[in-house]
């Protein structure tokens, strides 16, 4: 299994079991960490001036009423899936007429267990969402670390609660996507997104992997690097290695991404 909860804590954010040192296998100033500049993916959907003028028409109809809501949701033991759930969250506010709004789910590991994994305490600026919110949502992302391949508990119990929504299929033809946390590197980077994958199917949501729309910083072999086509991710290590500004760059393309296929959607 993966430690794959998360990065060193931000530092407002006080761990319990002191500073632990970080090494990065190159150094940040050598990692190209920018959005690729050719990188069309988006385009047809975030600038009005490539879809037809009746579809940007709709589009700014509807955006100038309200602006359409991506749903950051996530898990994050050590704060690793939360850094990338802030630059996810960057990345959907880059677009225009759309915003994304972070939330956690519900801890599920008593404050004893957690003091003696030494998890840092969760900021209490991001709310716990219930089940039912999401119908709120004009598309979601969500992110957990990896336990043996597959989700943490955590999120399980959160798709677990969501059993009326199924019901009444209130969360059908709705976006979504993943993104993940690892400890190594053949720990479950495409394996965690495709194995939950199965919670979308059954509420008919609409899956969606950012492919290869990263352009070149998804082939590049100079650095260890977390992410896949499934969706952005990051290597954890034993805890204390903090995402690279690739993986984070990733993370925010992914952010852009998702926003600009939920606002060509609401203008279809």
């Amino acid at each position: 299994m993966g430690k794959g909860g998360g990065c060193v804590p931000s530092k407002k954010k006080v761990p319990t079991g002191g500073t632990a040192a970080v090494a990065e296998d190159s150094p940040r100033g050598s990692v190209n960490a920018s959005i690729p500049a050719d990188d069309k993916s988006y385009d047809a959907v975030s600038n009005p001036a490539t879809v037809n003028d009746d579809n940007a028409t709709a589009a700014v109809a509807v955006v100038g009423a309200t602006k359409l809501r991506v749903f950051v949701v996530f898990y994050s033991m050590y704060g690793h899936v939360e850094c990338l759930a802030r630059r996810i969250k960057k990345g959907v506010d880059s677009v225009d007429g759309v915003e994304g709004v972070l939330f956690r789910v519900a801890e599920t590991l008593p404050v004893e267990v957690l003091d003696q994994m030494k998890a840092p305490p969760k900021d209490p600026e991001i709310p716990e969402i219930k089940a039912e919110e999401l119908v709120e949502a004009d598309g979601v992302l969500f992110g957990f670390p990896t336990r043996y391949g597959s989700m943490a508990a955590q999120m399980k119990a959160f798709f677990d609660s969501t059993g009326q929504l199924w019901k009444e299929q209130k969360l059908s033809r709705k976006p979504a996507g993943f993104f993940v946390s690892t400890g190594t590197q053949g720990g479950g980077q495409e394996t965690t997104a495709w194995t939950a994958i199965t919670q979308l199917v059954h509420h008919g949501m609409l899956f969606v992997p950012i492919g290869y729309t990263f352009g070149a910083g998804m082939f590049k072999m100079d650095s260890i690097r977390g992410g896949s086509p499934y969706g952005a991710g990051v290597f954890a290590g034993d805890g204390t290695r903090e995402p690279t500004e690739t993986e984070l760059a990733l993370a925010e393309h992914q952010g852009k991404y998702m926003a600009a296929v939920v606002k060509k959607l609401s203008s279809a």
